[in-house]
């Protein structure tokens, strides 16, 4: 089976990126694979500390994540998966790309301010050609109605 990989993080387009994955693969017959990646700078702390702040970035993952998938099952019909890895997004995602096959298709969400699409879609966009599978970049302020009519 194919799979959509996107990326959970805390960016408004990340929602569009969601929709536009599930949409996909509910139209295709494809899964959904959700990842969030925990930089590791946030865990600098003692290591007691960081410990329970690890838990609690995993704890918010698992929240995020059920809403979305909620949606996706209830709307969709597709059931995702979650990873969460923790590093560096881009290594960790290109390291999720090639450890499971199935995945198809990197969905991101762009970004709609002034100041671009966001560091994950430049940096993604900057490792394109070298990457096994295409990117889809989803524009952040598309309406679920054109969403649909494009997927």
């Amino acid at each position: 089976m194919r799979k959509f990989l996107v990326v959970l993080d805390d960016s408004r387009e990340c929602l569009n990126a969601m929709r536009f994955a599930a949409m996909r693969a509910a139209k295709t017959g494809g899964g959904v694979t959700i990842i969030s990646i925990i930089p590791p700078d946030e865990f600098n702390h003692w290591i007691g500390v960081g410990e329970v702040m690890r838990e609690e970035a995993r704890e918010r993952i698992h929240a995020h994540f059920e809403v979305f998938a909620k949606w996706m099952r209830d709307r969709q019909g597709v059931d995702p998966e979650l990873i969460i890895r923790e590093g560096e997004a881009v290594p960790e995602i290109i390291g999720q790309i090639k450890e499971d096959p199935e995945i198809g298709v990197l969905v991101l969400g762009a970004g709609t301010d002034k100041k671009g699409p966001g560091p994950l879609v430049s940096q993604m966009s900057r490792t394109a050609g070298s990457l096994p599978i295409p990117i889809t970049i989803v524009p952040g302020d598309l309406s679920k109605e054109k969403l649909e009519a494009i997927t």
